[in-house]
């Protein structure tokens, strides 16, 4: 049984702009590494990978929430000409719930980073789809009390 959500991964081309993207959010480093040989290659089913493995950590978070990002070295990490287009099959976005979403927004917007869209009501919650790295979909959502 799935007792609660663990980590997402996202392959980056730059890793420093996306640790900065995650940093406004609340992610702090916790360690980094490169992952490479049979083992890593076997387990992910990318022969001869060799990338740099970052682990971001939700600053106080229970239970712990991560991010991990990777930047292939090899082979070369494969373009997803479909990654903002959210009727596409799979993955679609990741939603992180915060306390106050208009004070979030400020500050990302402040920082550069783009809204997707206007927030929108629903279901009890204020939502807003961010432009993230590499063109993924970050959502943060606000629970009306």
């Amino acid at each position: 049984m799935v007792t609660h959500f663990d980590h997402v991964t996202v392959v980056v081309r730059d890793v420093e702009a996306a640790n900065r993207f995650f940093a406004l959010l609340g992610f702090e480093h916790d360690k980094s590494v490169i992952i490479s040989g049979d083992t890593f290659s076997d387990y992910m089913g990318v022969p001869g990978i060799e990338a740099d493995h970052v682990t971001l950590v939700l600053k106080g978070a229970t239970p712990r929430t991560e991010v991990q990002l990777l930047r292939y070295r090899k082979p070369q990490s494969l373009p997803d000409p479909n990654i903002e287009t959210l009727n596409k099959l799979g993955f679609n976005h990741v939603c992180f719930a915060v306390d106050d979403l208009d004070s979030e927004i400020k500050g990302l917007r402040g920082a550069g980073i783009e809204m997707r869209n206007e927030v929108l009501d629903f279901h009890g919650r204020k939502l807003v789809f961010l432009r993230g790295p590499e063109g993924i979909t970050v959502e943060l959502s606000e629970r009306k009390r």
